[in-house]
């Protein structure tokens, strides 16, 4: 092994100014920006399942969203172990696609029609490839891309959703509602809890976010995934905290049972989710942790 000696390290340090002054006569490499790849594949049995990065921004002032219902003593305390800063928070929107073979699902149209054919582009596909949409609920960062303009972004797709989340939000004379998915609703079909959207997806009912929200379980070849959609949508303000109220809920009280059985159900099974709003690229486990929960970001498990 060689060693460094005293004499190799000065006869080093010399030669520095003249390394130095060989890269002066060098531009510096451009700053690039903070940036992510746009899509994360990987396959579940014989499913194809693709996370699309559709946008992602800050938001200050996490806690008029987060934690609405515990002292900023105890907000500060939870976003501190887990070194997150109380003045804003990243949010990531993410919708999936799943390849199952026969048909191209996409869970979700992000907040544009643009951001999210950008996404899926980078990940290998085009808008016209897409045979079957599924809206999980009616909020504008999940319905906002299904039109392009007055035309239908996916012109080859069908579309799926629960039928009570359809329902509540024709009455409610939503504008953002009544221009997106109005106009598609021949075009859709409307499931219950334990519907199918095709074989091996599956409803399931997870109401409380909004009035009908919807996760979907995904099993394939022995394996299984839930699209968790927005049931829980902070890996720690919400998902170690299943009490702490979250302002998009619609009925904060019904949110926070859904997502005790639901981290529940993950936890026991130790079944893989995606999260909307989990940290880029959205996939991860739940553990069991005090009273609470724990997120476990995905490393290489669905790899193998």
């Amino acid at each position: 092994m060689t060693k460094l000696t005293r004499r190799a390290a000065l006869a080093g340090a010399a030669a520095l100014p003249l390394a130095t002054a060989a890269t002066r006569t060098r531009a510096a490499a451009p700053m690039m920006g903070a940036a992510d790849a746009p899509y994360k594949r990987f396959k579940l049995g014989e499913f194809e399942v693709t996370t699309i990065l559709a946008g992602t921004r800050a938001v200050p002032d996490p806690q008029a969203i987060f934690g609405m219902n515990v002292s900023p003593e105890a907000f500060k305390e939870a976003s501190d172990a887990a070194h997150l800063p109380i003045d804003q928070a990243q949010f990531f929107f993410t919708p999936t696609i799943v390849n199952t073979g026969s048909e191209l699902v996409l869970f979700d149209t992000g907040l544009s029609a643009e951001g999210t054919t950008a996404a899926l582009a980078a990940a290998g596909y085009s808008p016209d490839m897409v045979d079957v949409v599924v809206i999980t609920h009616m909020h504008g960062d999940h319905i906002g891309g299904v039109m392009n303009g007055d035309a239908p972004t996916y012109p080859n797709a069908r579309y799926v959703t629960g039928s009570t989340e359809f329902d509540a939000w024709s009455a409610m004379g939503n504008e953002t509602f009544d221009a997106k998915m109005k106009p598609l609703a021949e075009q859709t079909t409307f499931l219950a809890d334990g519907g199918d959207v095709t074989g091996g997806i599956t409803a399931m009912q997870a109401f409380g976010h909004t009035p009908g929200h919807m996760t979907y379980l995904l099993d394939s070849g022995g394996k299984q995934l839930l699209i968790g959609a927005d049931f829980t949508n902070h890996y720690v303000w919400s998902l170690a905290y299943p009490d702490w109220e979250v302002k998009f809920d619609m009925d904060k009280e019904m949110a926070a049972q859904t997502r005790r059985k639901l981290l529940g159900m993950l936890a026991a099974d130790g079944v893989p989710m995606i999260g909307y709003h989990m940290p880029w690229p959205a996939i991860g486990y739940v553990e069991t942790r005090g009273d609470g929960f724990h997120y476990v970001p995905h490393s290489y498990q669905l790899m193998l």
